[in-house]
Protein backbone atom coordinates (compact mmCIF):
# COMPACT_ATOMS: atom_id res chain seq x y z
CA UNK A 1 0.00 0.00 0.00
CA UNK A 2 2.19 3.21 -1.24
CA UNK A 3 1.65 6.61 0.75
CA UNK A 4 4.03 8.96 -0.34
CA UNK A 5 4.88 11.99 1.46
CA UNK A 6 6.31 15.02 -0.29
CA UNK A 7 7.32 18.18 1.50
CA UNK A 8 8.35 20.97 -0.80
CA UNK A 9 8.88 23.71 1.42
CA UNK A 10 11.60 24.09 3.85
CA UNK A 11 9.54 23.63 6.97
CA UNK A 12 9.37 20.57 9.13
CA UNK A 13 6.34 18.09 9.64
CA UNK A 14 6.25 15.42 11.38
CA UNK A 15 5.96 12.88 8.10
CA UNK A 16 5.51 9.98 10.26
CA UNK A 17 2.18 11.40 12.35
CA UNK A 18 0.54 12.43 9.30
CA UNK A 19 0.99 8.87 7.39
CA UNK A 20 -0.25 7.65 10.46
CA UNK A 21 -3.60 9.46 10.33
CA UNK A 22 -3.91 8.81 6.36
CA UNK A 23 -3.62 5.30 7.35
CA UNK A 24 -6.08 5.77 10.44
CA UNK A 25 -8.61 7.34 7.96
CA UNK A 26 -8.06 5.24 5.26
CA UNK A 27 -8.81 2.26 7.05
CA UNK A 28 -11.29 2.94 9.97
CA UNK A 29 -13.87 4.50 7.22
CA UNK A 30 -13.34 1.21 5.31
CA UNK A 31 -10.44 2.04 2.34
CA UNK A 32 -7.34 -0.04 1.35
CA UNK A 33 -4.61 2.84 -0.01
CA UNK A 34 -3.99 1.93 -3.21
CA UNK A 35 -1.86 4.63 -4.22
CA UNK A 36 -2.24 7.91 -2.30
CA UNK A 37 0.42 11.14 -2.34
CA UNK A 38 0.11 13.70 -0.39
CA UNK A 39 1.96 16.92 -1.10
CA UNK A 40 2.79 19.58 1.25
CA UNK A 41 3.94 22.77 -0.63
CA UNK A 42 3.54 26.84 -0.34
CA UNK A 43 1.15 29.43 -1.44
CA UNK A 44 2.63 29.34 -5.03
CA UNK A 45 2.02 25.72 -5.87
CA UNK A 46 -1.94 25.04 -4.74
CA UNK A 47 -2.86 28.48 -6.13
CA UNK A 48 -1.62 27.43 -9.43
CA UNK A 49 -3.43 23.83 -8.76
CA UNK A 50 -6.15 26.12 -7.86
CA UNK A 51 -6.13 28.16 -10.59
CA UNK A 52 -5.11 25.22 -13.33
CA UNK A 53 -8.01 22.88 -12.08
CA UNK A 54 -10.55 24.34 -10.33
CA UNK A 55 -10.72 27.89 -11.85
CA UNK A 56 -10.16 29.62 -8.59
CA UNK A 57 -7.27 32.55 -8.85
CA UNK A 58 -6.43 32.05 -5.01
CA UNK A 59 -4.26 30.07 -2.40
CA UNK A 60 -6.45 27.82 -0.29
CA UNK A 61 -5.40 25.21 2.60
CA UNK A 62 -6.20 21.70 1.07
CA UNK A 63 -7.31 20.57 -2.73
CA UNK A 64 -7.95 17.07 -3.22
CA UNK A 65 -8.32 14.59 -6.34
CA UNK A 66 -9.43 11.16 -6.01
CA UNK A 67 -8.88 8.82 -8.52
CA UNK A 68 -10.30 5.47 -6.60
CA UNK A 69 -10.97 2.34 -8.35
CA UNK A 70 -12.05 -1.48 -7.55
CA UNK A 71 -12.20 -0.75 -3.96
CA UNK A 72 -8.64 0.80 -3.33
CA UNK A 73 -8.20 4.30 -2.67
CA UNK A 74 -6.16 6.15 -4.84
CA UNK A 75 -5.64 9.80 -5.27
CA UNK A 76 -3.07 13.16 -4.32
CA UNK A 77 -3.81 15.67 -2.00
CA UNK A 78 -2.22 19.44 -1.72
CA UNK A 79 -2.06 21.18 1.51
CA UNK A 80 -0.71 24.64 1.93
CA UNK A 81 1.73 24.85 4.62
CA UNK A 82 1.20 28.96 4.33
CA UNK A 83 -2.30 28.84 4.40
CA UNK A 84 -1.82 26.18 7.70
CA UNK A 85 0.23 28.66 9.19
CA UNK A 86 -2.47 31.69 9.35
CA UNK A 87 -4.82 29.65 9.72
CA UNK A 88 -3.42 28.44 12.85
CA UNK A 89 -3.26 31.84 13.98
CA UNK A 90 -6.58 32.99 12.82
CA UNK A 91 -8.43 29.45 15.42
CA UNK A 92 -5.37 30.04 17.69
CA UNK A 93 -4.10 26.32 17.35
CA UNK A 94 -0.80 24.66 16.68
CA UNK A 95 0.06 24.75 13.84
CA UNK A 96 1.02 20.82 14.23
CA UNK A 97 -2.78 20.59 15.24
CA UNK A 98 -4.00 22.90 12.08
CA UNK A 99 -1.99 20.57 9.99
CA UNK A 100 -3.19 17.56 11.26
CA UNK A 101 -7.51 18.72 10.75
CA UNK A 102 -6.34 19.38 7.40
CA UNK A 103 -4.32 16.10 6.38
CA UNK A 104 -7.41 14.25 8.23
CA UNK A 105 -10.07 16.39 6.23
CA UNK A 106 -8.13 15.63 2.91
CA UNK A 107 -8.01 12.12 3.53
CA UNK A 108 -11.92 12.12 4.40
CA UNK A 109 -12.56 13.27 0.84
CA UNK A 110 -10.21 10.71 -0.58
CA UNK A 111 -12.70 8.15 0.82
CA UNK A 112 -15.54 10.33 -0.38
CA UNK A 113 -16.70 12.69 2.09
CA UNK A 114 -17.89 16.64 0.92
CA UNK A 115 -18.01 19.89 2.40
CA UNK A 116 -20.31 21.87 0.00
CA UNK A 117 -23.52 22.51 2.40
CA UNK A 118 -23.31 22.90 5.68
CA UNK A 119 -24.62 19.96 6.66
CA UNK A 120 -21.93 17.57 4.83
CA UNK A 121 -19.39 19.99 6.22
CA UNK A 122 -20.86 20.01 9.66
CA UNK A 123 -20.96 15.64 9.62
CA UNK A 124 -17.31 16.03 8.13
CA UNK A 125 -16.09 18.21 10.91
CA UNK A 126 -17.39 15.47 13.72
CA UNK A 127 -15.36 13.09 11.50
CA UNK A 128 -11.89 15.35 12.14
CA UNK A 129 -13.12 15.67 15.70
CA UNK A 130 -13.15 12.15 16.16
CA UNK A 131 -9.68 11.54 14.25
CA UNK A 132 -8.16 13.79 15.81
CA UNK A 133 -9.18 12.84 19.46
CA UNK A 134 -7.86 9.21 18.48
CA UNK A 135 -4.62 10.72 17.26
CA UNK A 136 -3.85 12.39 20.43
CA UNK A 137 -4.70 9.91 22.23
Amino acid sequence: MPLHIFNTTRRTIDEPRLAEAIRMVIGEEGGAIGSIEAIYCGNKMIRRINRDYLGHDYATDTITFGYNEDGEVEGEFYISLDVIAANAKRFAESFDDELLRVTIHSSLHLMGYDDESDELRAAMSRREDYYLGRMRG
